[in-house]
């Protein structure tokens, strides 16, 4: 089952530490003549500070923290717009006796569009 509610909360976390891994990043760019080599060390980056900052300052685990590094290296905060208030919960989902189909969709016994 999705835990929304974790997702939530890496994503969160994802976003400040995307603002403080971006400023480290531009900071020692300067350091690397490769540009191919930018995207890997963004990576790494983005993924020990998500390790550290996580176990530093929230409850999220050390596999959890993986993702929210990944997350930060992605761009949490367009993810986190994307999926804000277009999910539903699992269980809210599982809990309704009625499915409602519109009328358009309905079709009688012979196959026809009603």
């Amino acid at each position: 089952m999705l835990d929304l509610n974790l997702l939530q909360q890496m994503l969160v976390v994802a976003i400040a530490l995307s603002a403080v891994t971006c400023a480290f990043i531009q900071k020692t760019k300067k350091c690397f003549s490769c540009s191919n080599c930018l995207w890997i060390y963004s990576l790494v980056i983005n993924v020990a500070f998500g390790i550290l900052f996580c176990l530093s300052f929230t409850s999220i685990s050390f596999p959890e923290s993986l993702w929210v590094g990944f997350f930060s290296f992605i761009g949490a905060d367009t993810i986190y717009k994307t999926l804000e208030g277009k999910l539903a919960s699992y269980s809210s989902l599982v809990q309704k006796d009625d499915i409602r189909v519109p009328k358009e969709n309905l079709i009688n016994k012979d196959g026809e569009e009603k």
